[in-house]
């Protein structure tokens, strides 16, 4: 009897891969890396959240988000521009993007929530909550958590499947690109990390005492927002080929200096409303457009109005 042998697969094997950007993709994702690790020594020092507002693990945590950002908007440039772009680049930034991006604030969101719970008594106002499953709290942050990771894993599966590497496919996004969710969670860290000295001092001001804990309490709503408009449909435009390359009105530059100048003026604040304002615009600008839409087309819908004539007896 002969031995039946199955059909042989052909292997493909990776020859070459392009050696400058794939460095700075694997920066992004050591940036992501170290955003967790230093969320995870502040949640074990959570005291120096409070004594050195300015030092703390939790802000260096989100600065490492940014700096994943800054590596993030780079890779992609850099293939492009060394001939170098292709599949392999493609998914080990998605990899890399689904760390920094995915894991890491989400595991940020939980943790300084977790530390900073906004209380009743107390001068800071802060009270820790029982982390992970010990209360309810703590199991709806956990799988609001784990909600903003698997949104962002999708988010980036489906980005890597519909776009293809030209400069084109890149001028917009279908939903919120992964960096700029990131961004709402990392920029709201930054915020309230800015208010505690004022709180700390003892002189705490009306907008502090109120948007600190604010911020705490509105953040993993705000993660969930940002979770689910990743997963959506709704169109984003891409913020640097879109504002930034190529030749632009005069009013352009100047809007461009001036946020500039904010940035260096209050960075925490100007990041935050920079990226909050850009995760929301294009929903209410996607709402507005079909209210509008919609009433355009009801009195299509209803007919001809009847026109009244003399009656025939």
């Amino acid at each position: 009897m002969t031995r039946k042998r199955g059909k042989s697969r052909s292997r493909r094997v990776l020859r070459q891969v392009g050696v400058l950007p794939s460095l700075v993709t694997l920066l992004n994702a050591v940036c992501g890396f170290a955003a967790i690790h230093f969320t995870a020594r502040a949640a074990s020092e959570s005291d120096k959240w409070l004594q050195q507002p300015e030092l703390t693990y939790f802000a260096a945590a989100a600065w490492m988000i940014f700096l994943a950002m800054v590596a993030d908007a780079l890779d992609g440039f850099v293939a492009r521009r060394t001939g170098s772009a292709g599949n392999f680049g493609a998914q080990l930034d998605s990899l890399a993007d689904g760390i920094s991006f995915g894991v890491a604030p989400a595991f940020l969101m939980l943790r300084v929530v977790e530390c900073t719970w906004p209380g009743i008594v107390g001068p800071h106002l802060v009270t820790p909550v029982s982390p992970a499953f010990a209360t309810l709290l703590g199991r709806l942050l956990w799988l609001v958590a784990a909600m903003y990771v698997c949104c962002t894993l999708l988010r980036l599966a489906r980005f890597t499947v519909e776009t293809g590497p030209s400069e084109a496919d890149h001028m917009g996004f279908s939903g919120l690109p992964s960096p700029a969710a990131a961004g709402v969670v990392a920029s709201l860290v930054l915020l309230y990390g800015d208010f505690l000295p004022e709180l700390e001092a003892g002189g705490v001001g009306v907008v502090s005492r109120v948007l600190s804990p604010a911020i705490i309490v509105l953040l993993p709503l705000v993660t969930v927002a940002a979770g689910l408009l990743m997963v959506s449909r709704i169109p984003y435009r891409h913020i640097l080929n879109q504002y930034i390359r190529g030749r632009r009105p005069f009013g352009h530059v100047v809007r461009v200096v001036i946020l500039t100048l904010l940035l260096i003026w209050k960075p925490q604040l100007t990041l935050a409303a920079a990226f909050v304002a850009y995760a929301s615009t294009s929903p209410v600008r996607a709402g507005y457009g079909k209210w509008l839409s919609r009433r355009s087309a009801a009195p299509s819908q209803a007919g001809p109005e009847p026109v009244e004539g003399p009656v025939s007896e």
